[in-house]
């Protein structure tokens, strides 16, 4: 499945749901002010901006935002909501485009960088992140933790949510790291149902932190949600910051790790 034939006409006409899900102000407002406090008096980029979900109400705060993204009619969605004056975006995957400019901060909201369903370009997708910054910027990622622990042994798939007339159901492929979402929705009368999917690349908090670190970041902080709610075992998603050091400190650890080098080794004879 191609990510720009998931994120079609349709499928950008149907996503944004003014007052619910996640666009509800409970899941919203914190998301924004938690960035808006990150990205400081510096100016963000958004990977995979969507529809500006996130993006226009920051903007709106006063943080200038620029975003990625893949899929035309989801930019056009975008459009109709703000001009390219309040959101500039660049057409593109967020894994290798390029936006013009340093940022203070980059970041990927609601699980979007287990879009790209390979570690490789996932890893690309950080040091994507590393060459948009400012010596000290930050890279925030809102991701889920795989929940392979609600996986009975032996089956490949797992109901994560129901309700009246929806069912979101996974299917697991554990040797890859790749979970496909299928969304059944339900007419209120009749046995028609509509069924949407997306697969993804699942990345546990560790694999993460490690391509954070093979692209020169350093794990600043992680919470369970955007109010900064304690990270434990049980917590569902997480929201991971990650920071580049300044100039400064980039030179220090140079400089030490050079020393350290010439102080312990001793050339052959």
């Amino acid at each position: 499945m191609d990510q720009e034939q998931i994120w079609d006409t349709e499928a950008a006409r149907r996503y944004d749901s003014p007052g619910t899900g996640m666009f509800a102000p409970e899941v919203l407002g914190p998301t924004v002010d938690r960035l808006a406090a990150l990205a400081g008096d510096g100016p963000a980029l958004e990977f995979a901006v969507g529809t500006g979900r996130v993006a226009i109400p920051l903007a709106g705060r006063g943080v200038p935002v620029t975003g990625i993204e893949l899929s035309r009619p989801m930019i056009a969605r975008l459009r109709e909501k703000a001009d390219d004056t309040t959101v500039p975006v660049v057409f593109g995957d967020m894994a290798t485009a390029t936006a013009p400019g340093k940022y203070a901060l980059v970041y990927l909201v609601y699980n979007t960088i287990a879009n790209l369903l390979t570690q490789a370009e996932q890893v690309e997708c950080f040091r994507n992140a590393a060459r948009h910054l400012a010596p000290g910027g930050r890279f925030v990622i809102e991701l889920w933790v795989p929940e392979l622990r609600r996986l009975p042994p032996g089956a490949p798939a797992t109901v994560w949510h129901s309700e009246p007339g929806y069912i979101g159901l996974d299917t697991y492929d554990v040797l890859r790291q790749h979970v496909v979402s299928h969304h059944f929705r339900f007419a209120e009368e009749g046995r028609e149902a509509r069924l949407d999917r997306t697969p993804h690349r699942y990345i546990w908090p560790a694999e993460l932190d490690l391509m954070g670190r093979l692209a020169g970041f350093e794990l600043e902080s992680r919470h369970a949600d955007w109010t900064e709610a304690e990270f434990t075992a049980e917590s569902r998603s997480h929201v991971s910051v990650y920071r580049l050091p300044t100039d400064d400190r980039r030179s220090t650890d140079l400089r030490t790790a050079g020393g350290g080098q010439a102080d312990g080794f001793q050339a052959s004879p």
